[in-house]
């Protein structure tokens, strides 16, 4: 399965997740014109992400189990994400006769694997190739990963190879990063954003202005005619479009973000 997997443009290059309200990337949060429901979702996150900072500290000082923070995470499914257990979260979800940690449903359909891993591991890749075959196996676009402290949304597009893009990641253990930059992340993880593709948005948004789709744009065949205008223009040389084309890859544009 894992020769037959790219990682997509958004796991590399560093970009920071867009931010996205409810279809506006402006409106102000808590403004009247936020929803009530929106308003509600991310007031409950910002509130679990307190809560949780001990518990998600002390499982990690232990080196906790994986089972004991299987039982951290699904609490805050529920007190922080507005999952329902018994509506919402199947645990040990079996896929030919292999088992995913949790399938989560939203409207009794399946939307997203989640893997939990023990709370002193570091995510990795080989985690996310484990439950990438559980999603795509099922027709599912989205799977998440975490170890209760660090959490990773990754979208699934079908294809030969599958292409995985990184579409959020949140550590909330991480001083250096703002409460409130946290809970814009993991917002998007709630059910009420869930069920309204709010996600799908966010991801569109980071896909659309990855590095290897800036890449790409840069090395099309108009934006390097352009090129060659401006240099003819600035220093009378004409270079060619090859040459111009190779220049860039070997000495401008990152080899990881090429295709």
């Amino acid at each position: 399965m894992s020769d037959a997997t790219s990682m997509g443009p958004n796991q590399q290059g560093g970009q920071q997740p867009a931010v996205l309200t409810n279809g506006s990337s402006d409106r102000p949060k808590g403004s009247p014109s936020t929803p009530k429901w929106e308003h509600e979702a991310r007031e409950r996150v910002r509130g679990a992400i307190r809560r949780f900072n001990k518990p998600i500290s002390e499982l990690t000082a232990r080196d906790a189990n994986e089972g004991d923070t299987r039982l951290l995470v699904t609490d805050f499914l529920c007190e922080g994400l507005g999952y329902d257990k018994y509506e919402h979260l199947t645990t040990e979800y079996q896929i030919r006769g292999e088992f995913a940690d949790y399938g989560i449903r939203i409207d009794k359909q399946l939307v997203a694997f989640l893997e939990c891993k023990r709370a002193t591991t570091r995510l990795a890749v080989k985690h996310l190739r484990q439950v990438e075959m559980y999603a795509v196996n099922e027709g599912v676009e989205w799977v998440i990963l975490t170890n209760g402290s660090d959490w990773r949304v990754y979208h699934l597009t079908a294809g030969l190879p599958v292409v995985i893009d990184l579409a959020l990641s949140v550590d909330l253990l991480d001083d250096a990063t703002p409460l409130a930059k946290k809970a814009e992340s993991l917002f998007f993880l709630t059910r009420e954003s869930f069920k309204r593709n709010q996600i799908d948005e966010l991801w569109r948004t980071r896909a659309a202005t990855s590095p290897r789709q800036l890449a790409s744009a840069i090395l099309s065949d108009p934006v390097v005619d352009a090129l060659r205008k401006e240099i003819r223009r600035v220093t009378k040389y004409n270079p060619e479009a090859a040459d111009l084309v190779r220049l860039l890859k070997e000495t401008v544009i990152r080899s990881d973000c090429l295709g």
